[in-house]
């Protein structure tokens, strides 16, 4: 199953905001355009301005105006993209050349804060202080989770917990605000767009994971990059970190690792690769973000029965078996 299945009935307004995304980054610089627009064209899932709208449908539902919070949305989450690939050096994204492999490193750096700059310009036509605040919080918390992230490159000894708390900043907050702002731009009563965020939360989290699942056991056109993508430029993820729990597996998997990381030919991806998906990581990391998606339902519980409840309880499923 698609998500275009699953939210086909959200089309036209998801066309609408489509175009509102490209239209948002034209016409400023000729060569900012060009990358911005580059960046779009890669596609993606759109999952956020999805999220934003069917919050929405909680309370009274406004195309233009829930526009001024899906859009700048997608942007956050687009530019937080360009300055991941300068990061990670990364030449593809969704199999495609990169902003920092098509033009270079600078280029792609003042493509994300021009991104994020138009985010913010687009949000301000809402007057909604709350709105503001909760956006502006979950923008510092992204960056905090970037720099953790770029702190534990090659750290074998975080622990679950702290890599836990790394993707809740990185992925599941940007997540559980896009729910919680569709319900606050619509005015929905404040017990409402609280259930969302809970469930946007959770999804966040299972869907970060799936993420860290798909780039080990998935192929390069599930994934648009190549497997082990992560461990390649140090990002130590959950499967990872359960495989070295394991005693028999920790001292040659440390090995493989520590090779990697020295650039000496001494680590194989593959090998390691082989190693993760023999132990019983990649099953445990399955099974917490089962957990995540059990309490993203439980949330939704709480809801009133309407067809959005239902669309959001199919996206928390596709997103819990999703092979891309």
């Amino acid at each position: 199953m698609k998500l275009i299945d699953i939210f086909g009935a959200l089309k036209k307004d998801m066309d609408f905001i489509e175009r509102q995304l490209y239209t948002s980054i034209e016409g400023d610089d000729e060569l900012l355009s060009e990358t911005s627009l580059h960046l779009l064209k890669a596609g993606g899932k759109r999952l956020r301005p999805v999220f934003v709208l069917l919050g929405g449908k909680f309370g009274q539902y406004d195309l233009e105006k829930l526009q001024h919070v899906a859009v700048p949305l997608e942007l956050i989450h687009s530019a937080s993209l360009v300055h991941d690939d300068v990061i990670d050096d990364a030449a593809t994204r969704r199999g495609k050349p990169t902003v920092k492999a098509k033009w270079d490193n600078r280029i792609a750096m003042y493509t994300g804060d021009y991104i994020y700059a138009k985010a913010l310009m687009i949000a301000t036509e809402l007057k909604n202080p709350e709105i503001h605040r909760i956006l502006a919080k979950a923008m510092v918390q992204m960056s905090i989770g970037e720099m953790e992230q770029i702190r534990d490159f090659f750290n074998t000894e975080q622990s679950v917990r702290h890599y836990l708390l790394r993707i809740r900043r990185k992925t599941a907050l940007l997540i559980a605000i896009s729910c919680q702002l569709g319900a606050l731009a619509a005015e929905a009563p404040k017990e409402i767009h609280s259930l969302l965020y809970k469930y946007g939360y959770n999804v966040g989290m299972a869907f970060q994971i799936r993420d860290d699942l798909l780039d080990l056991c998935g192929t390069e056109k599930m994934i648009g990059k190549p497997p082990g993508s992560d461990m390649r430029q140090g990002n130590i993820t959950l499967p990872v970190l359960y495989a070295l729990q394991e005693d028999k597996l920790r001292a040659p998997l440390l090995k493989e690792i520590q090779g990697i990381h020295a650039g000496d030919g001494s680590g194989e991806v593959s090998r390691a690769i082989e190693m993760i998906v023999s132990s019983d990581g990649i099953a445990r990391a399955e099974q917490l973000a089962d957990r995540y998606i059990t309490k993203a339902m439980d949330a939704l519980s709480g809801l009133p029965e309407i067809k959005p409840r239902k669309h959001l309880q199919e996206i928390a499923l596709f997103i819990n078996r999703r092979t891309y």
